[in-house]
This record gives C-alpha cells, sequence and structure tokens, in this order.
C-alpha cells in the first residue's frame, strides 16, 4: 500500500544500531547506507528511511503517527519486540491479540530511541 515511510533521528549512530537489529529480525535487508541516511527494504517494494531531518532541525516523533510492519509469524513479532528493547527501544505495548481491531491481530508497539513510534503485526490465524 505504501512506498516508503521516513523517520528522523538525532543521533545515526544509535539509531543504526537500533534499526540494524529490527529490522533484521522483520527480514527487511539494508539498502543502502550513507552520512545521515539509512534504507532499509528493496529499491522496489516498501522501505524505510532514517534520516536527519532536511530542513536541518531536530528530529521530532508525531503524534498519533506511527508505522506498522506486516510479518507472516506471532514469532516475528515476539521478535521485532525483544530486538527493540533489547537495541534501545521502549515498550508502548507488548506483543498480543487485539481482537478488537480483528480476531487474529497480533501486533507489538515499541518507541525507537528517538521517541517514533513503531509496530509489527501479523494477520494470520495461524501463529
Amino acid at each position: 500500500m505504501y512506498s516508503h515511510v521516513t523517520l528522523g533521528t538525532n543521533d545515526m549512530a544509535r539509531a543504526e544500531a537500533f534499526y540494524d537489529a529490527v529490522m533484521a529480525v522483520l527480514g527487511h535487508p539494508t539498502m543502502f547506507k550513507f552520512p545521515g541516511t539509512l534504507a532499509y527494504g528493496t529499491p522496489t517494494g516498501p522501505k524505510l528511511f532514517i534520516l536527519h531531518p532536511f530542513d536541518k532541525q531536530d528530529a521530532r516523533p508525531g503524534n498519533g503517527v506511527h508505522a506498522a510492519f506486516k510479518v507472516d509469524t506471532r514469532a516475528q513479532v515476539d521478535a521485532f519486540h525483544a530486538a527493540a528493547l533489547a537495541h534501545g527501544g521502549a515498550d508502548e505495548g507488548a506483543p498480543g491479540l487485539r481482537p478488537h481491531y480483528h480476531p487474529n491481530y497480533y501486533g507489538a508497539y515499541v518507541r525507537d530511541p528517538d521517541g517514533n513510534k513503531i509496530q509489527a503485526v501479523c494477520h494470520s490465524a495461524k501463529g
């Protein structure tokens, strides 16, 4: 549904350690890295960019904004949450079913080290 999501950071080294771990767990390869920019995903598929804001101001998380990464298994949701917490993320909702969205919605929410809210979600009943 989307081409890419871009999130800002104030500390590229910290963001790189966090997102290298989290994106690896989710199965999203590093597309490229250059000073001030990290990219995960594939050139023709969905992508995540982490960068210093273009306006040279501090990066700030958006209130009510988050990016959700679709995965195939609930185990990937669990691994995402564990990797995020192990690499400087903060819990915003432990892995679990959220049947108010739909009966098989299994997700976890975290804040990255800059405060951006991200999520992994599995929609499968198979677990």
